[in-house]
This record gives C-alpha cells, sequence and structure tokens, in this order.
C-alpha cells in the first residue's frame, strides 16, 4: 500500500466513521438517558432522507434550507414519537421489553409507510459539494470531506450541549437519576423528549449528508442502525463519548479491512471485533468496568 492509498484508506475510514459515529451517539444518548434501546433510531435517517430530497428536488429549496428544514422536521417527529408512544408505555410496571417490541413494531410502520407514500423505488440525489480535492497524489471528493467536516461540527455542537450548558446538566441528571432529578425540579419527561430530539437530529445530519452518496429508500437505515448498536456496545452502553470514539474506530477498522481483503468481509470483521470486545471488555473500549 503507497503512502497516499494509506491517507485515502484512512479519511475513507474516518468518514464512514463518522456516519456511525452520529447515529451510535444518538443511541447511546437515548439510552444513557432513558434506559430505551429505540429500534427506530435507523427510520429517523430514513425519514430526514426523504424530506431533504423532497425539498431540495421537488421543491426546489437552496440545499441548506432543505437540510435545516429535514432535520427540525426530524427532531419534531421524534419529539411527537416519544411524548405519545414511548412516554406513556414508560410510565407502566415492567416497561423494559415492551418498549423493545413497540419500537420495533414502530420501525416496521415507517418502513412500511414510507413504500405507501414514496415507493420501493432507489431514488436519488444530487451531491451538495461537486468536484474533487487533490493534495498531491492524494485525491477526496468535497461531498466525502464535507461528512466528515458535518458530523464533526454537529457532534462538538452536541458535546457542547451536554457539557457545557443547562440542558445538558439536566441530561446528565436525568440519567443518574430520574426521580432525584424531578424532586430537585427538573422535568425529566421533557428532558426525556429533548433527547429524543437530538439524537433524532443527529442521526439526520447523518443521513442528509449521506444521501448524495446512497440510495435514498425505506429500508436505509436498517444495516446503518446495526452498526450503531455495535457502536453503542463497543463504546460503553450509554456513553456518549465512547459511542463516537467506537464509531470512527470501526469506521477506520472497516476501511483497512476492506482495501486489505474485499468489500463481502466488512461485515464479518465489523461484527467479529464486536464479538471479540464483548468477549474481552463486556463492558466497552471506552468505559470503566463500574460504568
Amino acid at each position: 500500500m503507497t503512502g497516499a492509498m494509506l491517507i485515502e484508506t484512512l479519511l475513507n475510514g474516518l468518514i464512514t466513521g463518522s456516519i456511525y459515529a452520529l447515529v451510535g451517539s444518538g443511541i447511546a444518548l437515548i439510552y444513557g438517558t432513558t434506559r430505551v434501546l429505540n429500534f427506530a433510531h435507523g427510520e429517523a435517517m430514513m425519514i430526514a432522507a426523504y424530506l431533504v430530497l423532497i425539498g431540495s428536488t421537488a421543491l426546489g429549496l437552496p440545499p441548506v434550507v432543505a437540510a435545516l428544514g429535514a432535520i427540525v422536521l426530524t427532531m419534531a417527529a421524534a419529539a411527537l414519537m416519544q411524548r405519545v408512544i414511548i412516554a406513556p408505555i414508560m410510565g407502566r410496571d415492567d416497561w423494559a421489553f415492551r418498549i423493545i417490541a413497540v419500537t420495533i413494531g414502530l420501525s416496521i410502520f415507517l418502513q412500511s409507510a414510507a413504500q405507501l407514500i414514496w415507493g420501493e423505488s432507489f431514488q436519488g440525489m444530487p451531491y451538495f459539494f461537486e468536484g474533487v480535492l487533490v493534495i498531491g497524489p492524494v485525491r477526496m471528493p468535497w461531498q466525502r470531506i464535507a461528512i466528515l467536516v458535518v458530523a464533526g461540527l454537529a457532534l462538538g455542537l452536541s458535546a457542547w450541549l451536554l457539557y457545557r450548558t443547562r440542558l445538558g446538566q439536566m441530561i446528565r441528571a436525568t440519567a443518574q437519576d430520574a426521580e432525584a432529578a424531578q424532586a430537585f425540579g427538573i422535568p425529566a419527561g421533557r428532558v426525556h423528549t429533548m433527547v429524543f430530539a437530538m439524537s433524532a437530529g443527529l442521526a439526520a445530519v447523518g443521513a442528509i449528508m449521506l444521501a448524495p452518496l446512497m440510495s435514498v429508500n425505506p429500508w436505509m437505515g436498517v444495516p446503518y442502525l446495526l452498526k450503531a448498536f455495535a457502536v453503542v456496545i463497543l463504546g460503553g452502553l450509554g456513553s456518549f463519548g465512547g459511542a463516537v470514539l467506537a464509531g470512527l474506530l470501526l469506521g477506520v477498522v472497516e476501511s483497512f479491512a476492506v482495501a486489505f481483503t474485499a468489500s463481502e468481509w466488512r461485515d464479518v470483521i465489523s461484527f467479529g471485533l464486536l464479538i471479540a470486545v464483548i468477549w474481552v471488555r463486556p463492558y466497552g473500549l471506552f468505559r470503566g468496568r463500574e460504568g
């Protein structure tokens, strides 16, 4: 492998890993705050991708306006889903298994609804950024570079919200003990709703930046949901920072695995790594045993 190929492979891994980090950190945030495993999280990607496709092509909106509109609408849909469906079930006894069944049902419902509304065909959309970045022998499309930059900004903004703002203090207090947080005047129910919306926003950013590189279809969130769960386990259940690091690590491992073997081995190596980590460190790579 030449030096240029090494750099390109590393960049491709970080780009793929940034998508995993966006989706996985959302799942980690929801689980860490509410203890809900949201199997419908991949459909936030699907909804955002269709919304930006409609906004930028059918409605003719500027790409930035279409993207921002898609993110806001996806966050609103996630908040509505949490308030109407998830929150009432969490108020009942033995809700943990029921939530899993409900979110799986929601996932199937949303995929079927997308098939009825937009059809089964795979739809493409134009690049947001044309051209190729060339630095010596290294070449990389601007669209892929933009994924890395936008994902970094979105994850950085989320980290700032979580660790530097009053909202972040409320989220972390609710994650520690929702009942105690409520006793101190923190509206735990609203915090849960905001966490669902924020997590859907992260998934929406990933889907919007990824949409020009892959076809928009009702099932586009499924493979990323599976990888996101792997990322959450690798990073440590409920750890936002761990999910980000694990997403980047998984993307880089996949990229080098494909470079040295074949694309068919991508998932074999990814989930092989997951099984190995669970075997050696069941609490995740980036979380202490006490976590």
